[in-house]
């Protein structure tokens, strides 16, 4: 008997990852219940920090460019409705998200929302504009659908 075998590579499918959202969801209602909101804070923190390095770096070499290309493709692949621009000021970035595809999706499933889960935008941006000519502040929430804005502008 002949044995078939089938070659695949995480190329071949189309992205997809929103059930990270869902458990990143959980790990905050975790981490909130059992050593509070500053414990959410430090694992965001930590997380980001890790994971948003080659950006930051970006940032750092390319300014705003760098960051308004990756949240164009990260929302694109997302499906998130969002406008990204830049203000009058050149060295300014605002995206203003009506729909999260994130909490879409862990609404979808009727799954609780963290309270906190805004954070993932606030201690987020935070950590990739680290050591960098920008900051980030987290303008508008809205923790039924996630709809938001964040700005970026050159620190003082």
């Amino acid at each position: 008997m002949a044995i078939k075998q089938m070659i695949r590579h995480a190329a071949d499918n189309e992205y997809l990852h929103k059930d990270f959202h869902g458990a990143l969801n959980f790990a905050l209602i975790y981490l909130e219940k059992h050593y509070g909101e500053q414990g959410v804070r430090e694992y965001l923190a930590h997380f980001a920090n890790q994971y948003y390095a080659p950006l930051n770096q970006a940032i750092r070499e390319q300014g705003l460019d760098a960051l308004q290309g990756y949240m164009q493709k990260i929302y694109a692949l997302e499906g998130g409705e969002v406008e990204i621009r830049r203000l009058t000021d050149p060295d300014s970035l605002e995206i203003h998200v009506t729909s999260c595809p994130a909490v879409a999706h862990i609404r979808s499933k009727g799954q609780h929302m963290s309270p906190l889960f805004y954070l993932t935008h606030e201690i987020v941006n935070e950590c990739i504009c680290r050591d960098t000519p920008y900051q980030s502040e987290l303008i508008d929430y809205d923790p039924q659908s996630g709809a938001c804005i964040q700005r970026f502008t050159r620190r003082s």
